[in-house]
């Protein structure tokens, strides 16, 4: 077993010191070897405080999730941290980083906490749907109180160690020498003792709420997190120490929460995409050896929307952007909405003045594509036409430098025929971001049939310097998110020629926990944009008039969606606050009449049905193609790019949830009685139906 704790006497100060990279999260082993630290400190009579740091560039930043799905062995964190608190020496929390989860638990089992000017602290369990199970709820409200504890532990939000000062959190921030501090701390404390220190010991400091506040904060916490029970829960756990129960009491109350959230679903959805989002990055048969190319200055091809968005992802991350446009006066009206996005940044606080005009002077406006002839990537972004794509790749494989990579944003047309006219298609692949692109975390990384492997270990070491979530995915129409998306849309499109009300569809979605209705989305992101697309494809789309037929009316009408104030609802011009708009469905209900579509009631269960199965089954021929390499990429992509609800994991762990065999039996019956050129189960979800198996076993080498 490799040294991962280690007790060093200095003077009278003993330095228990954990090494464990890359970020000291606990482990069994890490456990195993404190509980010795700590036991061979208790003994040495010549060590009379001590002080708990860690090596590297951080202090405990949480647990090992994986033990969360395999077990957690003894000893347990709980128990070791009463075990540290109840020492008859002093120790001192020397805390630098980022302290997470079981990290911040640890400070507040210590007896005082020092902090290095810059740390950061925060109880993210919240985001795994965990509740903090090492005495967190029970000692963090005794040292700054229940409302205080609440929005830390509700919010998972990150504390600077000022804020955390200010708190009560720590009780000391330095500059420097942090170890030195903790130290010096620690030996005041052996001198005048420590016993009053311990939080168990404390008393809150405020007055204990009532019952009424406790139920009034699971409301909200109900409210903010809809479909979710660990966040009541963790009400739960912090209203016990306002209680009358005993400290222990209200110890074992927070570990049989704590440890019930660990089987709750959304707690394994959320560890599913925790793992799901840092697997991405591993492409099978990439050789690891292979480096990425350097990427220092970007050149983007387009000023609208989304090239103004990619302009301003690479320059927040301190890469230079040239911007092309139609023309030089283009590109410079494009920086200037670039400068107005900014301001409004400046204006909410969320960025300095200093900071905007820095970033700023790294977007350069080019006035001719020549400019492009030194980046070290040009990334396309015009609208979405073949020829006009094709005839922008021929300029730049002619100006662009050897080894420059050739991107295009392209969200549904043929890589592979953009790159066929090129005389260097191994350096053509597709970064399609996702608007806005300066806030989306979501990239797609297509690999065309001849990208090489370099470029696309270059693309996604890019993807990380400007903080994407990148996957891959191979070639077909819509790559993985949007082909996915379209029987999705399709079939919420039929159900409004079938009777259901664009409110009643898009309430249901959102009841499930979208971030939007898919109609609503389409308004947004602009009714027309979907048509123009499928137009470009009209010779690959089904036999079948009512095929997104609502969203084509009302393309004629010029019902656009935000853009133009009307689309499947009215917006209002100045809040941009929506309500229904009855001609469209007037418009619906007498293009169903002309087709001889029965008007009928749907109800809640077939509206989501009838989505979910649509989106999870081209979700498992999209896997069965190889366009996606995981059932967990296509999870990630879906949280990531198009607001799935994360607390349920992704459509194909959502599928393992309900059970294979269910949706298969569900979609046959749609076939029978449905239109049946849509409703064929893939024969990757049959199959794993059949065979008892699931997706995440395949994933794991095991169906």
């Amino acid at each position: 077993m490799s040294e991962l704790v280690t007790l060093q006497r200095q003077g009278h100060v003993g330095l228990l010191l954990i090494d464990n990279p890359p970020v000291n999260a606990f482990t069994r082993e890490l456990r195993e070897q404190l509980r010795a630290a700590l036991q061979a400190f208790a003994a040495d009579a010549q060590m009379l405080a001590g002080v708990l740091a860690c090596e590297g560039n951080t202090f405990i930043a949480g647990a090992d999730l994986r033990e969360f799905d395999t077990g957690i062995a003894a000893p347990l964190l709980r128990d070791l941290l009463d075990e540290l608190e109840a020492l008859d020496k002093p120790i001192v929390a020397a805390l630098h980083g980022t302290a997470l989860g079981g990290g911040v638990e640890t400070a507040l089992a210590c007896h005082a906490r020092v902090a290095l000017q810059g740390t950061r602290l925060a109880f993210p369990e919240i985001t795994l749907g965990i509740v903090p199970g090492a005495g967190g709820t029970q000692r963090l409200p005794r040292l700054i109180g229940i409302p205080a504890s609440l929005d830390l532990m509700l919010s998972g939000r990150m504390v600077t160690a000022d804020e955390a000062l200010a708190l009560g959190l720590v009780d000391k921030v330095v500059a420097s020498d942090l170890r030195q501090a903790a130290a010096t701390r620690a030996m005041e404390l052996a001198a005048i003792g420590h016993e009053h220190l311990r939080a168990s010991a404390r008393e809150l400091p405020e007055a204990a709420p009532t019952a009424d506040y406790f139920d009034e904060q699971r409301k909200a916490a109900a409210k903010t997190n809809p479909n979710r029970t660990v966040p009541c829960s963790i009400v739960d756990a912090i209203e016990a120490s306002a209680s009358s129960r005993a400290f222990a009491e209200g110890i074992a109350h927070e570990a049989r929460l704590s440890d019930d959230s660990l089987t709750t679903v959304e707690s394994r959805a959320l560890r599913h995409l925790f793992f799901a989002e840092r697997q991405t990055s591993e492409v099978p048969g990439l050789d690891d050896g292979i480096a990425p190319r350097a990427i220092t200055s970007v050149g983007i091809v387009g000023g609208g929307t989304m090239g103004r968005g990619i302009a301003m992802a690479f320059a927040n991350a301190g890469i230079a952007a040239r911007l092309i446009d139609v023309s030089a006066e283009a590109a410079a009206k494009a920086l200037a909405e670039i400068r107005k996005t900014y301001e409004s940044r400046v204006k909410r606080g969320r960025m300095s003045a200093e900071a905007m005009e820095s970033t700023l002077r790294l977007i350069h406006c080019a006035g001719t594509m020549g400019e492009l002839s030194d980046v070290d990537l040009v990334i396309e972004a015009v609208f979405e036409s073949m020829a006009l794509k094709q005839k922008i790749f021929l300029e730049l494989d002619q100006i662009c430098k050897p080894g420059a990579m050739l991107a295009t944003n392209t969200s549904t047309l043929d890589i592979n025929t953009i790159a066929a006219v090129t005389s260097r298609p191994e350096d053509v692949l597709g970064l399609h971001f996702f608007s806005p692109a300066h806030v989306m975390r979501l990239l797609e990384i297509v690999r065309t049939d001849h990208t090489s492997d370099e470029v696309i270990r270059s693309a996604f070491e890019m993807a990380r310097r400007i903080r994407k979530t990148a996957v891959l995915a191979r070639v077909c129409h819509g790559f993985i998110g949007n082909r996915i998306m379209d029987p999705y849309g399709r079939e919420a499109e039929r159900m409004l020629l079938e009777g259901a009300s664009v409110e009643k569809i898009d309430g249901v979605l959102q009841q499930f926990g979208w971030a939007m209705g898919i109609l609503a989305v389409y308004d947004l992101a602009g009714v027309d944009v979907g048509v123009k697309i499928r137009e470009e494809r009209r010779d690959s789309l089904p036999d079948d008039p009512s095929y997104y037929l609502p969203s084509k009316l009302l393309a004629e009408q010029g019902w656009l969606g935000q853009k133009s104030g009307r689309g499947f609802y009215n917006y209002d011009p100045e809040t941009r606050s929506r309500t229904p708009n009855p001609e469209a469905e007037a418009l619906f209900r007498r293009a169903a009449d002309e087709l001889g579509i029965r008007q009928r009631q749907i109800d809640d269960e077939e509206i989501l049905d009838r989505c979910m199965y649509a989106l999870i089954n081209e979700a498992a021929m999209v896997l069965e193609d190889g366009i996606a390499l995981r059932a967990a990429d296509i999870d990630v992509v879906y949280n990531n790019g198009y607001g799935f609800p994360r607390y349920r994991g992704g459509p194909l762990f959502l599928a393992d949830e309900i059970g294979l065999e269910k949706i298969v039996a569900g979609i046959d019956a749609f076939r029978q009685q449905l239109d049946p050129q849509y409703w064929q189960a893939s024969a990757l979800l049959r199959s794993l139906a059949e065979s008892g198996g699931s997706f995440a076993d395949r994933d794991r080498g095991k169906g």
